[in-house]
Parts: C-alpha cells; sequence; structure tokens
C-alpha cells in the first residue's frame, strides 16, 4: 500500500513540476536560440522548420505570425540598455541607426501583444518616415506627453514592449554581436 501512495505521489509531484515548466516556458519562452544586441532580443530561427519546441509552444499561444528568415527578423526589447524596465509614464529616446535593411517598422505594444491605443492613432515608425539627422541616424521619443519630432505616445502604460522589424536583412542566425548589426541605443531619460 505504501509503494502504491509513494509511487502516485511521485507522479503527482511530476505532473505538476512538467506541467509548470511548460507554462513557464510557453508563456516566458527560454533563451534557446536567441540572439541578443544591447537591449534587442531576437529568435532568427523562428520563421524556419530548426524552430525549437518552445519557441514554437510560444508562438502557438501567443497567436502571432512570425516572419520567415528570408524576409527578415523581429528584435524585441522590454528594458533600456541599462536593464530598466520601459514604463510609459518616463521619457525613452531610441537613437541611432538600424542594421541594414530594405525597409523596418518600429512599434509599440503592451505586455499582452496589443498596439497600444492612443488618441493620434500613431503605432509606430518605418524607415521610410521617420525624420533622420543629417548623418542618417534617427531619435524616436517615446512618452505620455507630445514631444517634438519622432514621438510615439505610450498613454502612460506602465510597461510596454518595443518591436522593431527588419525586412530584407543580412541579420540573422550567425550575427552575434553589435558591430555585425548596429542596432538603436535605448535609454531612459527622464521619470516623473
Amino acid at each position: 500500500m505504501r509503494l502504491i501512495f509513494l509511487t502516485l505521489l511521485a507522479l503527482a509531484i511530476a505532473t505538476a513540476v512538467g506541467l509548470g515548466l511548460t507554462w513557464t516556458t510557453a508563456t516566458r519562452g527560454t533563451d534557446l536560440g536567441t540572439l541578443t544586441i544591447g537591449a534587442w532580443t531576437a529568435r532568427p530561427r523562428t520563421g524556419t522548420s530548426e524552430i525549437d519546441p518552445y519557441a514554437r509552444a510560444s508562438i502557438a499561444r501567443s497567436g502571432e505570425l512570425p516572419i520567415g528568415t528570408g524576409d527578415g527578423v523581429t528584435f524585441t526589447a522590454t528594458a533600456d540598455d541599462r536593464k530598466k524596465p520601459l514604463d510609459g509614464r518616463c521619457d525613452i529616446v531610441v537613437s541611432g541607426v538600424t542594421p541594414a535593411a530594405r525597409f523596418w517598422t518600429l512599434s509599440l505594444y503592451d505586455t499582452k501583444g496589443r498596439l497600444v491605443p492612443n488618441t493620434l492613432q500613431r503605432y509606430g515608425f518605418t524607415s521610410q518616415e521617420v525624420v533622420r539627422n543629417a548623418d542618417g541616424a534617427f531619435e524616436i521619443r517615446i512618452a505620455a506627453r507630445s514631444r517634438a519630432g519622432n514621438w510615439l505616445p505610450t498613454s502612460a502604460l506602465e510597461r510596454y514592449v518595443l518591436m522593431l522589424r527588419l525586412y530584407d536583412t543580412p541579420v540573422g542566425v550567425a550575427t552575434r554581436t553589435q558591430k555585425d548589426a548596429p542596432m538603436p541605443a535605448i535609454a531612459t531619460v527622464s521619470c516623473p
């Protein structure tokens, strides 16, 4: 009787641990095949048949349609370069240049993957509409209140995610450093 009880207890614990780890990896993802440059993170294999099972589960759960490797790569950022979480009540500046790409978009999402609603209905910038400096660099201000120049409204959302999609780019699985792919800097300028 004791053996049966211990066996059932072991199976219950194993099931709880297995389901808990599966839920964690499906909701938070893993670092398998992850490319990190500064504050930006990408999973270049998500659009291929070589995708790891954890990323596959995460995509199935979120319902997103990943960019195929031949089409481009998606980078996300949830914190600035100093690892401070992106806060919609603060003024954040995304500045610099992007890696070589035919076209790119920078969008603002909430933590559930939805575009951040705002009265201007401005959800991001593209490489064709962003105002640049003479040297080709750009500066995008992300803040709750309006700012001059390239401005993305946050609606004072506490936490958000920046998503930079690079289309038709050489950045991918072989990319490893900032030198290979110069990513824009993300800096928290001020907070209330």
